[in-house]
């Protein structure tokens, strides 16, 4: 893969990072805790755990997907960016365009998903 391409997909992982990043802070300034005395009766309570719940679903989803991103910086900084790490082919450009953080080519991918529906 060219320099020129392996920056731009760095450039695009970290803008990613960086955004994942910030929201993680502004949501735990804003929305993290729960003020009890601000909520009249059980039912607001409810209302408000439920949130606080979905958000911490959220972030669970967000530090995964910050992982992956993490994980494909280091990739290209050893050089194995770009590889399928089911087949060893390479990922088609238009699939890293789209997921540059992806670590299977789209058949592999593909074949993952229906393994995964299988099971379920």
């Amino acid at each position: 893969m060219k320099k020129s391409d392996l920056k731009r997909y760095r450039k695009i992982l970290e803008e990613k990072r960086e955004a994942l990043v910030s929201n993680a802070r502004s949501l735990k300034a804003e929305h993290m805790t729960v003020d009890t005395d601000d909520l009249p009766d059980e039912m607001d309570l409810a209302a408000s755990e439920g949130l606080q719940s979905f958000q911490f679903r959220l972030r669970g989803r967000e530090k995964t997907f910050l992982s992956k991103i993490d994980y494909a910086l280091k990739k290209i900084d050893s050089g194995e960016f770009g590889t399928c790490e089911d087949c060893g082919e390479d990922i088609s450009a238009k699939r890293l365009e789209a997921r540059p953080e992806t670590k299977l080519c789209i058949r592999c991918k593909e074949d993952q998903e229906r393994q995964e529906k299988d099971f379920a």
